[in-house]
């Protein structure tokens, strides 16, 4: 996979909204309404990260899930990170 410019992160992050530029990762924490319900999401990730062949870092606190995405592979981020994270959000509404 072919690392993307900074010029396309800064595009296709104005595309995925709630997510965020760490340490040349992107991240996303989604609050959901108790830690069943959070348990619930991390289900619903997992299934689309093995549908993409492609898994983000998890991070569960009680409500909040945090996930973390950047191909490991390539050493950086990748069309397939930015592709995961809209399909995680539209599971978020």
């Amino acid at each position: 996979m072919e690392l993307l410019t900074d010029d396309q992160i800064t595009a296709e992050l104005n595309e995925s909204p709630g997510w965020a530029l760490e340490n040349g990762e992107i991240t996303r924490t989604i609050e959901r309404r108790d830690f069943q319900d959070a348990l619930l999401l991390v289900g619903a990730v997992a299934f689309l990260a093995e549908q993409a062949n492609h898994h983000p870092d998890i991070l569960i606190q009680w409500n909040k899930v945090t996930l973390t995405l950047s191909t490991h592979s390539a050493g950086g981020l990748t069309a397939a990170d930015f592709s995961l994270a809209r399909r995680v959000s539209a599971l978020d509404g």
